[in-house]
């Protein structure tokens, strides 16, 4: 058997090295986008790549076409940049160009990376029930632990929420690695996501290592089967995705279509999701030029074999809807930069949720000292933010470091006077603001 394994990896290695991949990149065809064509030796996992690769860069998807029928891998993108032109400089085209090849390569030969270790930061994966203030209490919690929140990540969908924080001691700014300390940390998040029900699903990881967040995050809701329908679900059936998926008998494959509201990412969650489900892409054609895109995919189980039941198939539809949805940004989106300071995420959202404001995303992110945070937010009641409540909130953290991003025009200024009283001033002088103690559930 290992001698027979090896000489697959050697004949492998031999066809790689005999059709090594290709990168073009067209400016010409296209009055609109960039067009970019990736051919590849194929294998399993090949197209999430370069998706992600695309995604990373920032580039938005226009189109795509993709064919990896047989041993070779050809994909087309319409791509632009987030002001929707073309990607016209020719340095940033030779380094997409370049390090595209270089990632299918490393692909081929070394296989998509997992968990990569790391001493610089703690990783906490937390999931649970979704609730007004969740976010407040567990960040409170954090440090109130002596933990300062360097990077994270939060989504909600379907009453159920995912987290990964990035968090190091606040002496030493380093990971957390005292056995004792971290059970006590979980031990802590663990009671706050059960809240009083002690029943209540929630699960708290501690790790010391770091993976793509996006795919984490999917991964984490999927195990926490949120999306499974539930009887006070409110979303109506005009802003769901539609999905659709059928057996193309003549063809051996399944073919998944959806139609849905634009965004960003979208055909990363889309083939992400298809691809940790275990389904193989073989054609796809996506058209996302206007404010609705249309996906259509052909696909395969691993082994070859469509889908096989009309279970699965509900399954597959309802798995689809959920990926598209758990990144649609509900709510008032507001961006807050300052310096970074221990306790900051914990302040902030105190403040929100003194105000019966809710966080549906959030993502944390510092910087050379300085911390850049974006939070959605909806009212409790499930009204709309209220324009005085915003405005009440920028006053009392400073309106230079709290702004509006998408809805300004529905808020009511108020005079730039007031953002000398912002509240960030004597963060830690006040002992009222800052030192509430740990929450206890």
């Amino acid at each position: 058997m290992s001698y027979s394994h090896g000489m697959n990896d050697e004949y492998e290695k031999l066809i790689r090295r005999m059709n090594p991949p290709s990168v073009v990149i067209d400016n010409n065809s296209s009055q609109n986008a960039t067009i970019i064509k990736v051919g590849s030796v194929n294998k399993q996992g090949i197209l999430l790549e370069v998706v992600q690769f695309l995604t990373d860069l920032n580039l938005v998807i226009r189109k795509a076409y993709i064919s990896s029928d047989g041993g070779w891998f050809m994909d087309v993108f319409n791509v632009t940049d987030q002001e929707g032109n073309k990607i016209m400089d020719e340095e940033v085209t030779d380094y997409m160009g370049k390090s595209l090849e270089q990632e299918l390569c490393y692909m081929s030969s070394m296989g998509s990376v997992g968990l990569k270790p790391t001493m610089d930061c703690t990783v906490i994966e937390l999931t649970g029930s979704d609730r007004q203030g969740l976010l407040s209490e567990l960040s409170a919690v954090l440090t109130d632990l002596n933990c300062n929140v360097v990077n994270a990540e939060v989504w909600t969908h379907n009453t159920r929420a995912a987290a990964i924080m990035q968090v190091t001691d606040d002496q030493t700014n380093s990971a957390i690695t005292d056995p004792e300390r971290l059970n006590t940390i979980k031990k802590l998040l663990s009671n706050v996501l059960r809240g009083s029900n002690a029943s209540r699903r929630a699960k708290t990881v501690v790790t010391h290592g770091t993976t793509n967040t996006d795919r984490r995050l999917h991964q984490m809701m999927f195990a926490d089967r949120d999306y499974e329908r539930t009887q006070d679900d409110d979303v109506v059936d005009e802003q769901r995705p539609k999905v659709e998926v059928i057996n193309c008998y003549d063809k051996d494959y399944s073919v998944v279509m959806i139609s849905s509201k634009d965004r960003p990412k979208l055909l990363f969650d889309t083939v992400f999701t298809l691809t940790d489900m275990g389904y193989v892409v073989f054609h796809a054609n996506v058209d996302a030029e206007g404010p609705q895109a249309y996906q259509e995919y052909y696909i395969r189980h691993v082994d070859g074999s469509p889908l096989k039941s009309d279970a699965e198939r509900e399954r597959v539809m309802q798995c689809l809807e959920a990926a598209i949805q758990r990144r649609v940004s509900e709510g008032l989106k507001l961006e807050l930069c300052t310096t970074d300071r221990v306790g900051l995420l914990s302040a902030v959202t105190r403040i929100f949720r003194e105000n019966s404001l809710t966080v549906t995303r959030a993502e944390v992110t510092t910087k050379a000292g300085k911390a850049v945070n974006t939070f959605y937010v909806s009212d409790a009641s499930g009204y709309p933010v209220n324009a005085k409540t915003i405005e009440s909130i920028r006053q009392l953290i400073g309106q230079k470091i709290l702004k509006v991003k998408g809805r300004a025009k529905e808020l009511k200024p108020v005079q730039e006077a007031a953002a000398s009283r912002s509240i960030f001033g004597g963060l830690f002088k006040s002992r009222s603001f800052v030192n509430f103690g740990s929450v206890r559930s």
